[in-house]
């Protein structure tokens, strides 16, 4: 039993596994820095809550990042590819631009010209969109069938530490240093991904399927565009799948997007925020993430969705409790405890009913586009939480936000009732990230 356990370890220290967690940092990096560390510098600029929430439709690249997958999983770029192989090419250009585009958003001033300041965040998130595509293809491409799980594993931990870094690095950075210069410190990290990228290997190529289905721009776009998508709509229920993905977890992202200006309205201080919210907070959705991947194990995937989807629903009236209670730095990690925790475990039940939904030869875009719709959950819908929460103030918008994970649920009550059984999932759930 021991011995079992000791060579399962082993595969943590394969190089490549080691590869794979600078990737996910990098992977993670550009997130915050659109979203939640970007909406506290905007709440300091003094933009209206209304504003605030409407910036989360700068994260709409993440949504639509199926729709030029297939050019990046296809294409040579010009002598780049030569040089280092069309993975790492992709990989080195998107994260150029990536540093590049953060440089830019650090110069402009929401306070004065937020249109600036809004275009500048998409092009960030379109980079990060386009590298998140390319990490993800190097990721499986680099690893051996029986090294996905520990490559997952490692993805989401450096995934993890890279949203720790534009977070919680970026508040202590910001109590200190100018804007400006908090985003020219996360560009500079960028480096990190890039280094990687050079320092390592080209993995081995792939056979291309647009190759094996014949020659011909018409049977290119078939192969890369047509096919995964008439292989998911030839499933019963496809559509009530697809509405469901959308909306399970709406009352999370609605919470999400309006969390930082409810701490700093209620009087908690960056530096409050960054060890509650980014530290101790980043530690309760790691167990979370393990603890709902053991009930999915135990349960079955969709008991366990059904499970996890009801208590992250429960968990979002803590923060009508703490919006009651008011500053209390206890509350506050009570609040982010339990949110943290239920979130982690709907998360890892939600993405192994993802993963269980994509046909082994189109797994990557067909999981492009089911991690699509989650985003566009995020970055749209999401958008109307400023003036929701104007509207009815704190306590009554998370009571809204409590009632907005209904109709997740009972979609998903329906797929339950039409008996779909989902294939078992080949990597550990808690293994996969949750994003986008």
């Amino acid at each position: 039993m021991v011995h079992n356990w000791i060579a399962a370890a082993a595969v943590y220290l394969d190089r490549r596994v080691g590869v794979v967690l600078l990737l996910g940092f990098a992977s993670g990096l550009p997130l915050a820095l659109t979203g939640a560390t970007l909406s506290v510098w905007l709440a300091e600029s003094g933009l209206k809550l209304t504003a605030i929430g409407l910036f989360s439709l700068v994260g709409l690249p993440y949504s639509l990042k199926f729709l030029w997958a297939p050019l990046i999983d296809r294409l040579p770029l010009p002598v780049l590819d030569r040089c280092f192989g069309r993975r790492r090419a992709w990989g080195l250009a998107s994260q150029l631009c990536l540093m590049l585009a953060l440089i830019g958003l650090g110069l402009t001033d929401p306070r004065s010209d937020p249109w600036w300041t809004a275009c500048l965040a998409v092009v960030v998130a379109f980079c990060s969109a386009s590298q998140d595509i390319v990490i993800d293809a190097y990721r499986v491409e680099s690893l051996e069938p029986h090294q996905f799980g520990a490559g997952a594993a490692t993805y989401v931990l450096g995934y993890r530490f890279g949203m720790l870094a534009s977070g919680a690095g970026a508040l202590y950075l910001a109590s200190a240093l100018p804007w400006r210069e908090v985003y020219f410190a996360m560009a500079a990290l960028v480096l990190v991904g890039m280094a990687t990228l050079l320092l390592s290997g080209e993995p081995a190529a792939k056979v291309r399927r647009d190759r094996a289905q014949g020659q011909g721009v018409g049977a290119w776009l078939y192969g890369a565009v047509v096919a995964p998508f008439t292989d998911f709509m030839s499933r019963p229920a496809w559509a009530i799948v697809l509405g469901f993905i959308v909306v399970f977890k709406l009352g999370d992202v609605l919470v999400g997007v309006m969390a930082m200006p409810f701490y700093l309205d209620l009087g908690f201080s960056k530096i409050e925020i960054a060890n509650v919210t980014k530290l101790f907070g980043l530690l309760a959705t790691i167990a979370g993430g393990f603890i709902g991947g053991a009930l999915v194990h135990r349960l079955g995937i969709m008991r366990g969705v059904l499970v996890c989807g009801v208590l992250q629903m429960v968990s979002n009236l803590t923060f009508a409790v703490l919006a009651m209670v008011g500053h209390d730095l206890g509350m506050l990690m009570v609040t982010v405890t339990i949110e943290n925790i239920c979130g982690g475990m709907a998360t890892a039940a939600f993405v192994a009913y993802l993963s269980s939904l994509c046909s082994v030869a189109y797994t990557a875009t067909q999981y492009a586009l089911l991690s699509s719709l989650f985003a566009f959950s995020r970055d749209v819908l999401g958008a109307s939480g400023g003036w929701f929460s104007g509207q009815l103030g704190w306590v009554g918008y998370f009571v809204l936000c409590t009632a907005a994970a209904l109709p997740g649920l009972a979609l998903f009550l329906v797929l339950c009732g039409r008996s779909l059984a989902p294939q078992p999932v080949a990597a550990p759930i808690e293994a996969v990230p949750e994003h986008p």
